[in-house]
């Protein structure tokens, strides 16, 4: 009997432990996903609350590259939290949130390949700018971009392969990701190749976008002014392509991770790298280009301090 009720302890104990964990770790990554999710949220209104924001070609696609980004920042914390919490979906809900996430995800950096070459053009080619950046363009190009993430997300799960037996019960063996859903050796070269050629693309354009701006700075009919900014603007793209980037490689060190490490640490693990590679990429890039810039700062501000009177420009 006593052997009995210590047992009875000793697993009240453990499971008590396990609601702490679940607890702490939850609310490290919820809590910063929330304030992030409120600037986010806030930049956003504020890209449409005056019409200069909405009809200026860079602001748009900076309002297309925040979109993406907070979308993904929402659908990865609930589908983190549903997986400290070890919940179990079906193989159908967990194909969507991996549809959605993937979607998302190739739209930053897609982005970023446009955005440099609009700097780009309005250094170099600034008589031409107003013709060849505007509105309609834009938005055209903006569909583009989520037309190829679309089909890069249709042959993704064109690629995918399921396993029969794991499809008798419908229900995702572990937590739902990427790996949950049994990927063929196809689909992870696929994956590696085109990651590779998106970060490439945006990096070779900003790289002729930084390079170009500068040979122009140094002509005398060119705008220093202008330029300076762009140079900065365009160092800026370069740390946003990073911290996209750095998102990528979340999935295969928690991988290779969880092969080492026990559950406990693994958990924590897990948590740290999510806030590192997930949480904080997708609000620093766009909360740094909104206060760096002139037209956006007195805006948001105005509205992250809950309308307070700030001297907002018209």
């Amino acid at each position: 009997m006593f052997n009995v009720s210590q047992s009875e302890s000793n697993i009240t104990a453990s499971q008590n432990q396990d609601l702490l964990r679940i607890a702490l770790i939850s609310t490290l990554s919820t809590v910063p996903s929330f304030v992030f999710l409120y600037i986010n949220g806030t930049i956003l209104f504020t890209l449409r609350s005056k019409p200069v924001f909405r009809d200026t070609c860079r602001y748009i696609l900076l309002y297309n590259l925040l979109l993406a980004d907070t979308v993904q920042l929402a659908q990865s914390q609930m589908q983190f939290l549903l997986s400290v919490c070890r919940v179990k979906l079906a193989y159908s809900l967990c194909t969507v949130l991996s549809m959605l996430a993937n979607l998302t995800t190739g739209i930053s950096p897609l982005t970023l390949v446009v955005m440099p070459l609009e700097r780009y053009v309005a250094v170099c080619y600034p008589l031409r700018h107003s013709s060849i950046i505007t509105v309609r363009n834009t938005t055209v190009v903006i569909i583009a971009i989520w037309a190829v993430s679309s089909l890069n997300n249709l042959t993704r799960v064109l690629f995918l392969e399921f396993s029969l037996e794991k499809m008798e019960s419908w229900e995702v063996e572990d937590v739902c990701s990427n790996f949950a859903l049994v990927l063929g050796a196809v689909t992870a070269e696929y994956d590696r190749a085109y990651t590779c050629v998106v970060f490439v693309s945006a990096g070779v354009a900003t790289t002729f976008s930084y390079v170009s701006v500068i040979i122009a700075a140094r002509s005398a009919s060119t705008d220093k002014a202008l330029a300076h900014k762009a140079r900065n603007t365009l160092l800026l793209h370069l740390v946003q392509l990073g911290l996209s980037l750095s998102s990528t490689i979340n999935n295969p060190l928690i991988v290779a991770l969880s092969k080492v490490l026990t559950r406990v640490a693994f958990l924590w693990v897990q948590s740290v790298f999510y806030v590192c590679f997930i949480i904080f990429p997708r609000c620093l890039s766009s909360l740094i280009y909104g206060l760096r810039d002139q037209t956006i700062r007195p805006a948001l501000l105005y509205y992250l301090c809950c309308r307070m009177k700030v001297k907002i420009s018209s």
